[in-house]
């Protein structure tokens, strides 16, 4: 499953984010904000996902959108059992699946394009961690902090 959140700062970019996961007939379920509200504030969202993807860490995903990518990312790693990256590009969502095991996504509402956002979505969501034993055993180290 495929969790959703954005504040005012990625809600346009959410609501182009649930067409995509309509396209590619991904199951998703959309944890707000449902509505455009400059007053919202992006921990609320932030929290909501990734409490959902910390219930099944190795198997649910969490895609959350603000201006920066920056705010939500933060929020979303105070949650134990979440590995939260921001990405830019296509290279480095691979790289947070393949050596990081991310399971939830930052995306910027602001500083990427529709079409590069779909394009790095779909790779992220795509790349599977490698598994590699040095890329395991970092998050092994990262894991016994939590």
């Amino acid at each position: 499953m495929i969790y959703l959140g954005a504040d005012h700062g990625g809600f346009e970019l959410k609501q182009q984010i649930i067409t995509w996961l309509e396209e590619w007939k991904m199951p998703y379920e959309d944890l707000g904000a449902h509505k455009m509200d400059p007053a919202d504030d992006y921990p609320d969202f932030a929290f909501s996902v990734a409490e959902k993807v910390a219930e099944n860490p190795t198997e649910h995903k969490g895609v959350l959108a603000c201006r920066s990518a920056a705010g939500v990312i933060i929020a979303a790693n105070k949650v134990t059992g979440v590995l939260a990256v921001a990405v830019h590009n296509e290279e480095s969502a691979k790289h947070s699946r393949e050596h990081n095991d991310a399971n939830v996504v930052g995306l910027s509402g602001d500083w990427m394009t529709a079409e590069d956002a779909k394009t790095i979505l779909y790779t992220w969501l795509t790349t599977e961690f490698s598994g590699e034993e040095r890329h395991a055993r970092r998050l092994d180290k990262i894991r016994g902090k939590e």
